[in-house]
C-alpha cells in the first residue's frame, strides 16, 4: 500500500471522466491506468471475497467461471483448493485487467486456471460447470440479468453460484431481510454511480427467487479515505436445483 497509488485511485474514482462509446471502451477507460494498482486499494474496499470464495461448495475435480474476474486476485482466496479443481476460467471484458490476470497465473503457476477475454452475458466456454462467482462485478454488467441468466444455464444441476457485491435493499424488503434507509438507498447509487457502478435493489430478490439459498449474510463495509462511512454490501451463495 502506498498514497501515491491510493491517490491515482482515488483521482480515478471521484475526477477522471470514463469515456467510450461501448461497455468494453468504458472499463478500459477506467481501469486501463489503474490496473497496477488495482488489487492494492479494492482489497480495502470490496469486502467479504476472500469469505465468499473460502465458502463456496466446489467439489474436488470440479470447473469454476469468475465472471468479470478482473485481475484474478479472487483465487487467491481458494489456496490450495484451486489446485484440486480441473480448471477455472477467468472471464472479462476489459483488456487491460485481464493482462494483468495473466501475469498472475504465471507468475503463480497456475497451470489450471485460464482466461477469457469476453463479454459475461454471452461467453460460452463449451461445457457445463460446478461453480460460478462474481465477485464485485454483477454492479457493472449493464444487462445484469442477461449476466445472471447465462450463469443459470451454464451451472450443472446442484452446481452452485457464489455473489459477493455493493446494493441496496428495496424500499419494502422481504420478511428477514435488511431495511435500508432512504439515504442509504440514494446516497451509494449516486455515488457508485459517476463511475458506472450500479448497487441495485434487485440483485438479492432474484438470486434468492432462483437459487436454493445456502449463505446470505447483508453487511456495511468501510469505504477508504470516506470518514467512517460504509457502504452495504452481501454475500450469497445458492445451489441450483
Amino acid at each position: 500500500m502506498s498514497i501515491g497509488s491510493d491517490l491515482r485511485t482515488l483521482y480515478s474514482l471521484t475526477f477522471k471522466r470514463v469515456r467510450g462509446g461501448t461497455h468494453q471502451e468504458r472499463l478500459e477507460s477506467f481501469y486501463g491506468h489503474q490496473a497496477a494498482s488495482y488489487d492494492d486499494f479494492r482489497k480495502r474496499l470490496l469486502h467479504g471475497r476472500e469469505e465468499m470464495m473460502q465458502a463456496l461448495p466446489i467439489p474436488e475435480g470440479g470447473y469454476l467461471l469468475d465472471l468479470g474476474g478482473g485481475t484474478g486476485s479472487n483465487l487467491e482466496a481458494l489456496g490450495e483448493r484451486l489446485s484440486r479443481l480441473a480448471g477455472a476460467t477467468l472471464v472479462d471484458l476489459c483488456p487491460s485487467l485481464i493482462e494483468t490476470a495473466k501475469r498472475r497465473i504465471a507468475e503463480r503457476g497456475w497451470g489450471n486456471v485460464s482466461t477469457a477475454l469476453a463479454d459475461v452475458t454471452t461467453y460460452d466456454p463449451g461445457r457445463l460447470v460446478d461453480a460460478i462467482t462474481f465477485s464485485y462485478s454483477l454492479t457493472m454488467i449493464p444487462d445484469w440479468f442477461a449476466a445472471l441468466e447465462r450463469a443459470y444455464q451454464l451451472l450443472k444441476p446442484g452446481g452452485v453460484l457464489g455473489v459477493v457485491d455493493f446494493y441496496v435493499s428495496r424500499k419494502w424488503p422481504a420478511e428477514g431481510r435488511r431495511k435500508h434507509w432512504a439515504l442509504t438507498r440514494w446516497f451509494w447509487p449516486t455515488w457508485f454511480g459517476f463511475d458506472n457502478v450500479f448497487p441495485s435493489p434487485d440483485h438479492l430478490p432474484w438470486l434468492v427467487a432462483h437459487f436454493e439459498t445456502l449463505k446470505l449474510e447483508e453487511r456495511f463495509g468501510r469505504v477508504p479515505y470516506m470518514l467512517g462511512l460504509k457502504a452495504p454490501y452481501y454475500i450469497f451463495i445458492g445451489r441450483k436445483a
